[in-house]
């Protein structure tokens, strides 16, 4: 398979992914965590599917286009390693949605921030919150989801916080 159209189905993937996961939580009233803004094609479209929600983001330095960079108040800038906690002190099950999509290129840092964010997210989690992600997270009490119809197996992961 060509690059081109490695790239072509992933990215079909994320969105079907993203749109399933908002269907997922339509019924919840909490907030959104976009995990990694990277060039913002995500927040992009979770503000597009989701236009009533807060999304809150994080990333280390900000390299998105310029319309897709939120708000300074809803932008945590820095290392995961101090923000998330941050976030998740203050936003105690009040989440609804985690999307998070940090790959670095990395592996072993790669494994390092899955397993840290798997292991500080639940007291931001409500019950029934979905952690979406490009990579596998361990979120402790949570069951694994289906993937949508089409999307390869280990292509995304999806979690229910089952509180």
């Amino acid at each position: 398979m060509s690059r081109l159209n490695s790239v072509i189905r992933r990215l079909q993937a994320q969105r079907d992914c993203l749109n399933a996961a908002a269907d997922m939580i339509k019924d919840y009233d909490g907030i959104v965590l976009e995990v990694g803004l990277g060039n913002g094609r995500t927040f992009d479209h979770l503000r597009e599917i989701m236009p009533d929600r807060e999304i809150f983001v994080f990333d280390r330095q900000i390299a998105a286009h310029p319309k897709c960079i939120p708000d300074d108040d809803h932008l945590f800038l820095g290392d995961i390693f101090e923000t998330l906690p941050m976030a998740v002190e203050r936003f105690k099950g009040k989440v609804a949605l985690v999307h998070s999509d940090v790959g670095t290129g990395d592996e072993a840092l790669n494994a390092r921030i899955a397993t840290f964010i798997g292991q500080t997210l639940p007291p931001a989690l409500m019950k029934g919150a979905i952690v979406a992600s490009d990579q596998k997270i361990d979120v402790p009490g949570t069951i694994a989801e289906p993937l949508p119809e089409g999307v390869p197996q280990d292509r995304y992961f999806f979690r229910r916080y089952q509180g």
